[in-house]
């Protein structure tokens, strides 16, 4: 299990993390998400001992990771997929890691199965693809078989079988009873992996909540509606106080009441409906709306490129 508390971290006058409290639990897939410069990575390294904190404590199974007497077999860690010599093989640079942590060196060649690199492990490192490279980064990550892992952007370079892939081998992870972090920028991808989301910005928690219970914020108020008679159920929903937002000849759009109560109203006046379908917005416009105002750099889309 991985506990922040009051986690602080200044350059100066700038609070890259501001106060940062949660608790990332075993048995489930967390997604750590917010928008750039808002301070995830500043956060994984303190969680790491990389960066030491102004104030506020990140514990690894209950104590610093600095603690721990084999520290790649308590967390298994990818920050930077590119931090390896370009000149050594993959099998290499693995046995290092292993041998330096007093790890098995059979670990190496079952973690390069693992990840997909076990035909290529004696190549250099230096000529793997942006993929390759992040699997192999991930295998040194499994490399101490690690109670917890925790993965910064661990999709990027990766087609759309090898995201499948992470996906399915992350969440295999959780149900060993591990404790899994990961973040990403892909909230399409994220909706499909993680069971529970820390979103930050600006330093700060945004929310700390379960995928369940965010998916629930998603779903809109506003509900699409076509009826046989569909002046006289308009006529019924607003002797109800029931907000028409549009309508026209054959669809009303329907606000502040669920198709369930929209239906149940139909029904009790004998009206047939045609089509019920509630407004669900994705996850990615749920993290928008959430982090809006903690996003650092705003594009403009009406500037021209060419003037």
């Amino acid at each position: 299990m991985i506990e922040v508390r009051n986690l602080t971290k200044a350059y100066g006058e700038t609070l890259a993390v501001d106060d940062l409290s949660f608790t990332v639990r075993p048995g489930i897939v967390t997604g750590f998400l917010g928008p750039n410069g808002s301070g995830k990575s500043t956060t994984m390294r303190m969680i790491l001992g990389l960066d030491a904190p102004t104030s506020g404590t990140a514990t690894v199974g209950g104590r610093p990771l600095a603690e721990h007497d084999r520290p790649l077999t308590s967390l298994g860690f990818l920050l930077d997929a590119g931090a390896v010599h370009p000149k050594r093989p993959a099998h290499d640079h693995l046995r290092s890691l292993a041998v330096t942590n007093g790890l098995p060196v059979s670990r190496v060649d079952h973690v390069l199965d693992v990840v997909g690199l076990g035909e290529v492990g004696r190549r250099r490192s230096g000529g793997f693809s942006l993929g390759m490279g992040q699997r192999l980064g991930i295998a040194a990550a499994l490399l101490g078989d690690p109670e917890v892992v925790m993965l910064d952007e661990p999709v990027n370079g990766l087609d759309p079988e090898g995201i499948l892939w992470i996906r399915h081998l992350l969440q295999n992870l959780a149900a060993e009873g591990r404790t899994v972090f990961v973040s990403s920028h892909l909230m399409s991808e994220m909706e499909l992996m993680a069971e529970h989301f820390v979103i930050i910005g600006r330093g700060r928690l945004i929310s700390d909540i379960s995928a369940d219970d965010l998916r629930a914020t998603a779903k809109g108020e506003s509900t699409d509606v076509r009826a046989d008679r569909l002046g006289d159920l308009v006529g019924l929903l607003r002797a109800d106080g029931v907000e028409i937002v549009s309508s026209d000849r054959e669809t009303i759009t329907v606000h502040g009441r669920t198709a369930t109560e929209i239906g149940g109203v139909a029904r009790d006046a004998g009206i047939t409906l045609h089509a019920l379908v509630p407004e669900q917005r994705s996850l990615e416009d749920v993290f928008m709306s959430l982090t809006a105002d903690a996003v650092e750099y705003h594009a403009s889309a009406a500037t021209p490129v060419a003037v």
